[in-house]
């Protein structure tokens, strides 16, 4: 089996490298593990965020590095048993957070942001997709009028600097907007510009259905069993060996597990969220939620509620727990009108990190024909389609859309 290209990884960042090749005249094979959408991409928040254009950082304040260290937060939960693992990384994490470096992180990754509803769109269009989508923004809710009145300033001058819409709402304007929410919040920016997708799953597995219906091939396969030998590259599948000149390593917080062995020393590492979807006993939200002070977010998905929670500090293949899930429904349920829940157990994530804010993409340096997309830290639904089109065109040889030196492996 011979094809020009083979993509790992069948999650948003994979299908989309896949569907730009493609489209590009290439012959692409897509091999994973599980079918497409079925690990990040399927329990995420659900947001194109085209308004968050300063990555989220490592905190710096006094205040809030104290309340992480007494481990009791909703936003950040951390397993002492993986601070060895994690202590170079959240090192050099805290070093790329400070606000110079946070702005410039920010100018390298906005131009892909910029770019990324448009590809989302193109996308959607092809394969009849816009049901899943909503265009109302999502909505930045505050619970202590200090925090509010802070980040409404805030709010205004990014708004300014990057062409966004926002609009403060205060407390009635809030609850007249949406009827579903009960006391708690004194106020909320309503970002307008991102969409929302109602279920993020489908959505990665209708692209991967266009990518097949156009001939693209889906295949079952272990990535791990990737070999080079005499200038092409070979994969196992469930359908026998697959060969093919270029490789592109799309599999997120599990591409380690194949440039690693490569004798790549990339600083990936696996941030870990929770979801789980409750009956809602109040009117449905129009949009997404992040309770900004809480650090979880609330979508409504398809006549549900989705709580999707914040940072986890775990060991990649640890245990799942509950403990961040608790904290979030403990103070989402009388605010949100949580009914019971309905899944069996939570769903756990990974989000596949780089300490500065910045995903891999583009040549590998030292093999022939092995290529990167990984590391979209908490943006991979957002970033997954212009980042498809970043790495097609530069596989291709054609002039990138935006500047891919920030991205490089190096």
């Amino acid at each position: 089996m011979d094809v020009d290209v083979v993509v790992l990884g069948s999650g948003i960042v994979g299908v989309s490298c896949a569907l730009h090749l493609q489209d590009r005249g290439r012959r692409v094979a897509l091999v994973d593990r599980r079918a497409p959408g079925e690990e990040t991409s399927f329990g995420n928040a659900g947001l194109i965020e085209t308004a968050s254009v300063v990555p989220y950082g490592f905190p710096r304040d006094l205040r809030t590095l104290l309340r992480y260290v007494r481990n009791n937060s909703t936003d950040l939960y951390w397993d002492y048993r993986a601070l060895p693992h994690f202590a170079s990384w959240l090192a050099r994490f805290w070093w790329e957070s400070s606000p110079q470096k946070l702005l410039a992180a920010g100018r390298d990754v906005l131009p892909l942001i910029r770019q990324s509803y448009d590809e989302h769109e193109r996308f959607v269009r092809r394969a009849k997709l816009g049901h899943l989508v909503r265009a109302s923004g999502w909505i930045d809710a505050y619970r202590t009028p200090r925090e509010f009145s802070s980040q409404a300033a805030a709010a205004e001058v990014t708004a300014q600097s990057y062409g966004l819409r926002v609009t403060v709402l205060d407390t009635a304007t809030l609850a007249a907007r949406e009827p579903g929410l009960v006391d708690g919040f004194c106020g909320a920016l309503h970002w307008q510009d991102p969409k929302s997708i109602v279920n993020p799953g489908a959505l990665t597995k209708g692209y991967a259905d266009l990518f097949q219906a156009e001939g693209g091939s889906i295949l079952m396969g272990d990535a791990t069993s990737l070999t080079s030998q005499a200038g092409a590259w070979t994969v196992q599948t469930s359908s026998g060996r697959l060969v093919a000149k270029e490789v592109v390593v799309a599999l997120g917080p599990w591409s380690d597990r194949v440039f690693a062995p490569l004798g790549y020393r990339i600083p990936l590492r696996a941030k870990r969220g929770y979801h789980m979807h409750y009956r809602p006993t109040r009117p449905m939200l129009s949009m997404p939620f992040v309770d900004a002070e809480q650090g979880y977010v609330i979508a409504p998905m398809e006549g549900r509620l989705r709580l999707t929670t914040g940072v986890e500090i775990a060991r990649r293949g640890a245990r799942p727990t509950d403990i961040q899930l608790e904290r979030a429904e403990r103070t989402a349920r009388p605010s949100f009108g949580l009914g019971e829940r309905l899944d069996a157990s939570s769903w756990l994530g990974l989000r596949p990190c780089t300490p500065d804010m910045r995903p891999v993409i583009g040549r590998a340096p030292r093999h022939t024909g092995l290529w990167f997309a990984f590391g979209h830290n908490h943006h991979g639904l957002t970033l997954g389609p212009a980042s498809g089109r970043l790495l097609a065109e530069m596989m291709i040889g054609a002039p990138p859309f935006v500047d891919a030196h920030p991205f490089r492996a190096e």
